[in-house]
Parts: C-alpha cells; structure tokens; sequence
C-alpha cells in the first residue's frame, strides 16, 4: 500500500507522535509510554509514520529511536499553506465586523 503525507496527518494520535519527535528523538517504548494506547497501536503508527517517510529508525544497541524527517512533512505544509490567505481574509472580515458591532454598541449606550 503506497501511504503519503496526508495520511500521516489524518490521525490525532499520529500528530501527537510528530508533534512529541520534533523536539527530540525517543526510543519507541518512550514513545509508547506517553500515550493510553497500547504498545501494539503505537507500533502501528509508527509503522505508518515510517512508510509515510515521516519518521525513520536507528537501530542502537537493543533500541530503535524514532528520528523525524521534517522536509517530509513539506508536501502537507504546503498544500495547507495555498489557503492561509483565503483564512487570514475571513477573519480579518469578521474582526471587521465585530469591531462594528462594538462601535455600535457603544454609540447606543
């Protein structure tokens, strides 16, 4: 099965593990132990991490760290990016507005 970036991202668990790597390489047991799931869904999204090439393994001694490859995430990145303007344009609009509102407001009182 070919697996990409989005479907990295698709579940909450797996951001938390991307979001956890970002700042520091684990073993796959601590991986484990900062989550409520079990040992053996953990090693599922890892595995699915890995084949989205979204984190690899390095094998030291008896452990396996979990090493995130960011330039991976990339694809996502921009994809989500082409529609920061279209966002930024909307909430500008309803600040806009809800700066009306308070105007108005302030002119009935």
């Amino acid at each position: 099965m070919r697996r990409d970036v989005f479907q990295a991202i698709a579940d909450p668990v797996r951001r938390d593990i991307i979001q956890l790597l970002s700042n520091q390489q684990l073993t796959v047991n601590a991986v484990a132990e900062k989550f409520d799931v079990s040992r053996p869904a953990i090693s599922k999204h890892l595995k699915i991490l890995e084949e989205c090439g979204i984190i690899s393994f390095d094998q030291k001694g008896r452990e396996r760290y979990c090493l995130i490859q960011p330039k991976n995430l990339i694809p996502a990145f921009l994809w989500i990016d082409q529609y920061r303007n279209l966002w930024e344009e909307k909430l500008d609009s309803f600040e806009n507005y809800l700066k009306q509102l308070q105007t108005k407001n302030k002119k009935n009182e």
